[in-house]
């Protein structure tokens, strides 16, 4: 169901429902939250989330769902909690994540790549925004997260519609970050994230904070969380190294601490 790599400083965790094209189920919600939180206790520096097979996700698991309707367990079916439990845990993940998107990504399965950092795609992927195709609004941070990506006149389009972005399009709206062939979609994407994950963690953890909470403060208070994190950072081996390096004329070698 979720399969889990390391690859030194780099963990990936892999969407493994091919048959069903990785749709979220309510056991791989649990799994990918419990893989989350191991994680961030295991201080992973760059975590990678995919799918195998074709797709990289399909969203809910409407069977399902289905399935719970029909039974009448539906009161008690704790999906909606739990993928929203999944989407901040996601977006709040403290180092930098990639979605390798190796297929389609639609609806909440969409938004999950949303959640991420980065997005890199195969040329051959497609995003759909399924929900209004069922008469049905968004509900996995979709409307808060797109937006920010595309600007809120794409992203009413894209939902309105319901139509589907293949991955050049995709990458010409700003939704993924880049786009690859299948040959050189995963190289592409890993050289990246061991360029992430062998960098200097702890100044990358508060710029990602810094910058996720932005909105939330005037410039004058930013410039004060700005100075705080600065403090953090200048604590660092890393920093350090940094500064050693930068007058040694020489490529840094970060620790992660």
């Amino acid at each position: 169901m979720l399969e889990i790599v390391n690859d030194g400083a780099v963990r990936t965790l892999a969407l493994n429902r091919p048959d069903a094209r990785n749709a979220l189920s309510l056991g791989l919600l649990k799994a990918l939250r419990a893989a989350l939180k191991e994680a961030v206790d295991d201080n992973v520096r760059c975590l990678v989330l995919t799918g195998r097979g074709r797709a990289f996700c399909a969203g809910a698991d409407v069977m399902e769902w289905s399935e719970q309707e029909a039974s009448g367990g539906s009161s008690g079916y704790d999906w909606v909690p739990q993928s929203h439990a999944l989407i901040r845990e996601m977006a709040a993940f403290p180092a930098p994540t990639i979605a390798l998107l190796n297929g389609a990504a639609v609806g909440g399965g969409l938004d999950l790549a949303l959640a991420c950092d980065f997005r890199f795609a195969a040329d051959s992927a497609k995003f759909i925004c399924s929900y209004t195709k069922v008469g049905y609004s968004p509900d996995l941070g979709g409307t808060w997260l797109l937006p920010r990506l595309i600007g809120i006149e794409a992203a009413k389009r894209f939902a309105f519609t319901g139509e589907a972005w293949l991955a050049p399009e995709a990458l010409e709206r700003g939704m993924i970050t880049e786009m690859h062939g299948a040959g050189t979609l995963e190289p592409a994407t890993y050289d990246f994230a061991r360029k992430l994950a062998n960098g200097p963690t702890v100044a990358q953890r508060q710029t990602k904070r810094l910058m996720d909470s932005a909105e939330t403060r005037t410039l004058e208070q930013q410039l004060v969380e700005e100075m705080a994190a600065g403090k953090i950072c200048a604590a660092t081996e890393d920093h350090k190294e940094g500064l050693a390096a930068a007058v040694e004329r020489r490529e840094p070698k970060f620790a992660g601490r």
